[in-house]
């Protein structure tokens, strides 16, 4: 995973944003009130988008990040993933949990978020 971070957005990179903005609209965060969307898209340019899902047993919860990647793997895309967008609600730099790094090293390990 390459940690994009403040970096210019890329070619294609200001649609993966939008899409993930739209995915944190429909997350489901009543607990923390911290919603999060996420796209990743393939490097044939498919999107996949995900928004994280609480639960009452928070450890049950699953990340937007996490969600994306599963969304990808459910419709047949299951590497090579070109790019991540994580979108919250505030300014601050948003990075993925230790297990949303576990998923995307496991599935794209040159995934740039």
């Amino acid at each position: 995973m390459t940690d994009a971070g403040r970096e210019p957005l890329g070619p294609g990179d200001e649609q993966l944003v939008k899409v993930a903005a739209l995915a944190r609209e429909r997350a489901y965060a009543p607990y923390s009130n911290y919603k999060v969307g996420a796209a990743i898209r393939t490097k044939r340019g498919k999107i996949h988008s995900g928004a994280n899902v609480e639960n009452v047993s928070y450890g049950l919860t699953v990340c937007a990040e996490r969600c994306a990647v599963f969304a990808a793997v459910a419709a047949g895309d299951t590497k090579d993933y070109d790019a991540m967008a994580i979108v919250t609600a505030g300014d601050e730099l948003p990075s993925p949990c230790g297990a949303c790094r576990q998923v995307l090293w496991e599935f794209s390990p040159d995934v740039r978020v």
